[in-house]
């Protein structure tokens, strides 16, 4: 509604001239841009709410499925993947034995006309051994007469370091010891020298250790050199000689190997008729095999009972995914049908990762069925999950979803697997709390503020908020019961890039730093500035003088 001034306004304006018009457009335009001659003004314009005191209950409603508890689930138990060729209607009455479900196997016959071939083939695996027997003879005399030249080349091996290269290397180290004496004598020399001159004042301290130093090198490599040649008699020699020993014997007996071999080989040909036998008796379990999976093909109900479909899975919620159904493909161990037995419903929902943290196992919980308007039931959280459900991912990989069951109390014959329904789950309850609707907080330059109406003046003023439902948000300080506050920012402010909401995620209530007063863990959930979705929370009433809500960037119909 236009303010009285503006009315004034309009009922004080008269006819102008072309010219006049177009100078107080002009003016007119200034006014509301550069010149900025009513900013400030008019505030009474904007839509307000009035700060409250009272009981705010603290809730998280969610959409879900219901399913039941007890049931006979059939599964795909042929391997890989096949497809549904035959499907009972849902919801019919089955009793043990009824065929509810056919699934292809054409492929699996195929493999079994296959595999009667590769069990006749095996049959016929001696009538080929006796075509490469002549192949295999020739094959046993050239493997025999590589391993009698590797037996001589070894034995030639073992003579030559025995009788030379043993010798050889003895010599050697006994010769780099006789060099190491001799340089370890030149360096004593000079070193016994050089502490005459340094005495004498001839020869510098620095050189003198320079002298030294040479000394101590040649006595440590003379050590070296000795060590070295215990060494090779201690463990070399004897390694090298039991190496070359053992090539030799090794050599040895891979020619017994090879003429083992051989005639193991030509055995091996001639009795490959005894071994087709064998071989085909595995050939006829995996043909057994075959036809056991072909007679998986049709599913049989296990119990009497109402049939459900299973549900593919890749949904926006737990349960939102499509039945199955004739015509589509399903992998090994994919739920095909189930057929609930007697007991209590489990509603099924996923929870967004904004207040997972809010639910807890063994929360109250009040659950309402599409399907059954007027009727409400209680329940208690019996499982929140405690990893995202990687199935919302794939939908939307900014989503986060956790897989939450309700164990519904009540047991009623209306209420049937697949049924939607509403599930609000009772996270605290708040007794004498200053609250305001969540539109009227915003959260500005790591802060929240909110912009209260004093008469004509407008004040923005930071706040500490609380917990919070899908429609109230709890006030620990900054605000007074009775107070107007606006349900959006005035015009001409501006929130800095990266706080307006994202319709990802709503946008953060912060709670400062130590406030006093902040219960739980509520106030750590995110809420869009104008949250403003279908599901309700709080004590249901509307917002106070406030305009329409904006659509949140998430709504639970998608989740």
């Amino acid at each position: 509604m236009a303010t009285p001034g503006k009315n004034r306004k309009r009922a004080s304006r008269k006819p102008l001239g072309l010219t006049a018009l177009v100078v107080v457009c002009s003016a007119l335009l200034y006014g509301k841009g550069p010149g900025n001659w009513f900013s400030g003004s008019d505030t009474g314009a904007l839509a307000g709410a009035e700060v409250r005191r009272g009981s705010l209950p603290i809730s998280v409603t969610e959409r879900g499925n219901l399913t039941a508890k007890n049931s006979y689930s059939l599964k795909c138990q042929i391997e890989g993947r096949s497809t549904i060729l035959k499907l009972i209607d849902e919801g019919t009455y089955v009793q043990p034995g009824d065929v509810v479900a056919e699934l292809d196997a054409s492929e699996l016959v195929q493999r079994k006309v296959q595999q009667e071939i590769t069990v006749q083939s095996a049959k016929n695996a001696f009538i080929k051994a006796k075509a490469n027997l002549e192949i295999q003879e020739t094959e046993n005399e050239s493997q025999i007469a590589r391993a009698k030249q590797t037996v001589e080349f070894a034995k030639a091996d073992l003579r030559k370091y025995i009788e030379g290269d043993r010798h050889q290397k003895l010599q050697e180290a006994d010769e780099t010891i006789l060099l190491a004496e001799e340089d370890l004598k030149i360096a004593q020399d000079q070193h016994e020298w050089s502490q005459k001159l340094e005495a004498s004042g001839f020869l510098t301290r620095t050189e003198l250790e320079r002298d030294k130093l040479a000394f101590n090198r040649a006595e440590i490599l003379l050590e070296q050199k000795k060590r070295a040649k215990e060494l090779l008699i201690d463990y070399e020699d004897p390694k090298s000689r039991a190496e070359l020993l053992g090539d030799m014997e090794e050599a040895e007996r891979n020619l017994r190997k090879v003429g083992l071999q051989a005639t193991a080989q030509i055995v091996d040909y001639e009795t490959a008729l005894s071994t087709s036998e064998r071989r085909l008796e595995l050939e006829e379990e995996e043909l057994a095999k075959y036809i056991d999976q072909i007679e998986k093909a049709i599913m049989r109900a296990p119990v009497a009972g109402i049939v459900v479909y299973g549900r593919e899975e890749g949904g926006g919620h737990r349960g939102g995914g499509e039945p199955v159904a004739e015509g589509v493909e399903v992998r090994q161990n994919k739920e095909i049908v189930s057929i609930p037995g007697d007991g209590p419903m489990i509603a099924e929902a996923s929870i967004h990762e904004s207040v997972v943290k809010q639910v807890q196992v063994g929360q109250r919980c009040k659950i309402t069925v599409d399907a059954l308007p007027g009727r409400e039931f209680h329940g208690v959280v019996t499982h929140v999950a405690l990893l995202p459900d990687k199935q919302s991912w794939w939908a939307n990989p900014n989503l986060r979803l956790y897989k939450t069951d309700v164990t519904v109390e009540e047991e009623d014959r209306e209420m049937r697997p697949g049924m939607s329904c509403s599930i609000e789950i009772l996270v605290d309850q708040l007794d004498d709390v200053v609250y305001v609707p969540l539109q009227a907080v915003v959260h500005h330059r790591d802060r929240n503020l909110c912009f209260v109406r004093n008469g004509s003046a407008l004040e923005q003023r930071p706040v500490v908020v609380g917990q919070h439902n899908e429609k109230w948000v709890e006030i620990v300080s900054g605000l007074e019961p009775g107070e107007i506050v606006l349900m959006s920012p005035p015009p001409g402010f501006q929130l800095e890039a990266g706080t307006e909401d994202s319709g990802a995620a709503p946008m953060e209530l912060t709670p400062e730093p130590g406030a006093p007063g902040v219960r739980g863990a509520g106030h750590e959930r995110a809420a869009s500035a104008g949250d403003g979705d279908a599901r309700h929370g709080g004590d249901g009433a509307d917002i106070p003088g406030g305009a329409p809500a904006r659509p949140s960037g998430r709504s639970s119909e998608g989740q």
